[in-house]
């Protein structure tokens, strides 16, 4: 079984982002694997909305990779949601073109894990942050996935840039080979766990 996988790279300042460099590095080279860099094809957001949805037909997986902005994501990949995920194509009483898909969205944040809880810093966790994106996914009848999450990317080394960039590779090549346990995944809040698990 292989999946076919469409990266959605949405970074609007991705030549000064170390950590986003190193994962699309890592990003293996597989023909079912597609990386669309949003803001490189889209510099005056003038998105071409039916290729978009072409390109998310052919695809069995879905991911949303960005950079935290404010709690959310950045505005190009906002206005794409926006415009792509039309009603009667993706919700509605006739939007069924994305039923069955999964989203994953892997998430670069300066924050540290220990500063998205109730007691942290920024007061919730990153799936309560990102509940938009997963009620996004069950009105379009996607399954949302938990996050890929790279906590720390302001104090973070060049050992540690390796670290996620291998492990993001890993994720890939295992969505696209793999086939998920949803009663295991539900025990986890971030794939990056999930993973460990199935990589020893």
């Amino acid at each position: 079984m292989q999946n076919k996988i469409l990266i959605l790279f949405a970074h609007p300042l991705f030549e000064k982002s170390n950590a986003n460099d190193a994962l699309v590095q890592s990003i293996p080279e597989s023909a079912n694997i597609t990386f669309h860099d949003l803001y490189q094809e889209y510099p005056d957001f003038d998105i071409d909305v039916k290729r978009e949805q072409e390109l998310l037909v052919l695809h069995d997986i879905i991911i949303w990779h960005h950079p935290m902005y404010w709690y959310s994501c950045p505005p190009l990949l906002k206005q794409w949601i926006d415009l792509v995920l039309e009603h009667g194509w993706a919700y509605g009483r006739d939007g069924f073109a994305l039923k069955g898909k999964l989203l994953l969205q892997a998430i670069t944040t300066g924050g540290k894990k220990e500063n998205y809880c109730a007691t942290g810093s920024n007061n919730f966790t990153i799936l309560q942050l990102m509940e938009p994106f997963c009620q996004t996914a069950k009105v379009c009848n996607m399954t949302y996935l938990p996050p890929f999450v790279v906590h720390g990317t302001h104090s973070m080394d060049a050992d540690g840039y390796k670290k996620y960039g291998k492990l993001y590779e890993q994720v890939l090549l295992f969505l696209e080979h793999k086939k998920l346990n949803f009663a295991e995944l539900d025990k986890y809040s971030y794939f990056n766990d999930y993973i460990q698990t199935k990589i020893g």
